[in-house]
């Protein structure tokens, strides 16, 4: 076991603490990493508002990366040295989504078995099995995917998450490709790497959506070829204008609320795809639309989990992509801060100032 620096959330809407936190060494199938860079998520503030659940205390911080310490016995894929991205959906392998050959759906995801604590023995429980705002981190070694070293890690670090979210909303759970219009509503950090995404794919018209045109200015660095501030218009009708009429192939809903997603749904061309990657919270309903429309409109209604990503597979390519210039990760990163700085991070988040802060270890 080892002492380390790392960031808690003690209590429901309680300012984060810097603590000291006791790290076992690893078990079977388990990992210790040493986190050089960690970006600040929407979802680490939801933890700390009690918006997950009310595992309290909560270990934050899950989009990183970082170097292998020390592995466990039986672990072959990642060794002591490896530059890694975590993931924290660590695939089972023999689940009956695995064993169809769709592990990205992998129904049976798992985290480290042991437990890391505060120094009088509370268990902490880790943000989505990760926890990440820490000097060093024991997750489960399929949750490393080993990456080319000389990627930068604050940049390729966001693949654990938000950045991977929107990429592969596009890429994976969208079908876009060469030529095909799409629109994606909300372009925080999710939605602006689904329109990096949509560019990636060779994707024709990119239609951003937003209230903020400092997000959409955001957007438009990244790839978009039209921007809509939505505030007071018919944004079914300004997306049709810019579509010949029809709507566009695929849209991408990365705000999560009844409202954007009916738009999302009428802003589409028949036999289009709308994608839903914002996670709504659970009081919010499906908005009332007429099933004749749902059969009517044809295509698809998808959601997409983590960006239906495969870290084996999509974290080296989106790498590789990265360091050929190919994909500006650069661009997500809005700011880099030290771990005692994180609450202000989301405060700065909550008002939309960031794309993503990121902790430097």
């Amino acid at each position: 076991m080892q002492q380390v620096q790392g960031v808690i959330a003690r209590s429901k809407g309680a300012p984060v603490e810097l603590v000291t936190i006791n790290v076992p060494d690893p078990g079977p199938g388990e990992a210790v990493v040493k986190v050089q860079a960690c970006g600040v998520c929407h979802t680490d503030l939801h933890y700390r508002e009690g918006g997950i659940n009310d595992d309290f205390p909560f270990l934050l911080g899950h989009e990183a990366a970082g170097i292998v310490e020390a592995v466990g016995t039986g672990v072959t894929d990642v060794a002591p040295g490896d530059f890694v991205i975590l993931n924290w959906r660590a695939v089972c392998g023999d689940c009956r989504a695995c064993n169809r050959g769709e592990p990205w759906y992998c129904f049976n995801t798992f985290n480290a078995t042991q437990k890391m604590t505060l120094t009088d023995g509370t268990e902490l429980s880790p943000a989505l099995g990760v926890g990440a705002f820490i000097e060093k981190t024991l997750v489960a070694a399929g949750q490393c995917t080993k990456v080319d070293p000389a990627a930068r890690p604050a940049s390729v670090g966001l693949l654990g998450c938000g950045v991977m979210a929107g990429l592969g909303a596009a890429i994976n759970t969208g079908n876009v490709t060469r030529g095909k219009s799409v629109v994606v509503i909300g372009c925080g950090g999710v939605g602006a790497a689904a329109v990096a995404g949509s560019a990636l794919a060779g994707a024709g018209t990119i239609i951003a959506v937003d209230l903020d045109d400092r997000k959409l200015e955001w957007a438009r660095n990244l790839g978009a070829t039209h921007t809509i501030n939505s505030a007071g218009i018919d944004l079914v009708a300004a997306i049709q204008e810019l579509t010949g009429g029809n709507g566009a192939d695929v849209v991408i809903d990365a705000v999560g609320r009844p409202e954007t997603w009916k738009q999302a749904f009428y802003a589409r061309d028949l036999a289009g795809t709308v994608v839903l990657v914002g996670v709504p919270t659970p009081d919010l309903m499906i908005p009332e639309i007429p099933l004749i429309d749902v059969f009517g409109r044809g295509g698809a209604l998808k959601s997409s989990w983590y960006g239906d990503c495969l870290p084996s597979r999509d974290f080296p390519l989106l790498v590789d992509l990265y360091l050929q210039g190919r994909l500006d990760l650069d661009a997500f990163v809005s700011e880099e801060i030290g771990i005692g700085d994180i609450e202000a991070a989301f405060e700065k988040m909550h008002h939309g100032d960031v794309l993503r802060s990121v902790v430097l270890l």
